[in-house]
């Protein structure tokens, strides 16, 4: 039966078989925070045996929300992302919530039309891994609540995959090994994430007193790390470390297409542990936890629905080196 069927199920059905007011079926679904947990759990067992669908014109005109909540990612292709979006999309449901997806393919300028586009829709967004400048973000802030993942804006509650750490072990873990000119094959300038794990790679190298190479920015794909391997290799490190395990992905093909041994020639680490040990040889990378930023980030936006006053917060997840085999001795 549909909503508009005469012999479908209302909201007055629902709250006759729950034994509460029709207001309070109408927040189990718009607005659960402000119930008790039994009590949700009750009207949406009830509801769902029903066949009941609650009306997002009347829910919104009720309530002010469209019950929508919209997460923007820069490029769903990128193996890091689905994760992050299943346990958003997860999150959001616990919540009586649906999750809108939108992909941005790296254009800020897309990102700010898609988010304008959404915002007549949407009762908040998750940005991750933002592109757009900072006042932007800022502007959208000023209108819905937002919370960002990988873009540390202070004043907007946000949750950092912080990699200084596994970053930081990476670069220790190849000195060791005897490396001592390292390279770090940088993402998206625009990344802050690629900012951050810049920054560690060049202050782990100062201190343990390696040389650390930069080599040029990349979009983060599995053609660009193909393309990067020349370069790689015309830097004459013995050791790298890339952006993400993507575009490692790539350059283990380029230099494999070279004649290159990956790690008997040059030793290699990736971020975000995404691949896992889908590539040969299995990639040693830092950790990042995707999905679990995915959903404190809905967590923390539904917090602020319910509570628009309460403070920003900044969530850092930790970060460590699963050593796998593509780093090894210098030769």
């Amino acid at each position: 039966m549909s909503p508009s069927d005469p012999a479908a199920p209302t909201i007055t059905n629902v709250a006759a078989l729950a034994g509460v007011s029709r207001a309070t079926v109408s927040r189990a679904f718009g607005n659960p925070g402000v119930l008790r947990p039994d009590t949700v759990a009750r009207v949406r067992a009830i509801a769902a045996d029903l066949g009941y669908v609650p009306n997002p014109t009347a829910q919104a005109l009720s309530t002010g929300r469209h019950g929508l909540l919209a997460m923007i990612v820069p490029d769903i292709a990128n193996p890091f992302f689905p994760p992050m979006i299943g346990a958003a999309q997860g999150r959001a449901e616990t919540a009586g919530l649906a999750l809108l997806l939108g992909n941005t393919d790296e254009d800020p300028a897309r990102e700010h039309t898609m988010v304008g586009r959404l915002t007549l829709q949407a009762d908040g967004f998750v940005l991750a891994a933002s592109r757009m400048s900072q006042r932007q973000i800022r502007d959208l802030a000023a209108r819905r609540p937002v919370v960002l993942v990988n873009r540390d804006v202070a004043g907007i509650s946000r949750v950092l995959v912080d990699s200084a750490d596994g970053v930081r072990a990476a670069v220790e873990h190849l000195a060791e090994l005897g490396h001592t000119r390292i390279a770090y094959l940088a993402g998206p300038s625009r990344s802050w994430a690629n900012g951050q794990r810049k920054k560690a790679v060049k202050r782990a190298a100062e201190r343990i007193g390696v040389e650390a190479v930069m080599l040029p920015g990349q979009v983060s794909s599995y053609e660009a790390g193909m393309k990067a391997a020349p370069t790689l290799l015309e830097s004459q490190v013995t050791a790298a470390v890339a952006f993400d395990d993507v575009l490692a992905h790539g350059v283990m093909a380029g230099l494999a297409q070279r004649g290159v041994s990956v790690p008997g020639d040059i030793s290699l680490v990736g971020c975000d542990d995404v691949l896992q040990a889908q590539v040969y040889p299995p990639l040693t990378t830092v950790s990042a936890h995707a999905a679990d930023a995915g959903a404190a980030a809905v967590d923390l936006l539904v917090q602020r629905l319910e509570n628009p006053d309460s403070p920003d917060r900044r969530v850092l997840l930790d970060t460590s080196l699963i050593i796998r085999a593509t780093t090894a001795p210098a030769p």
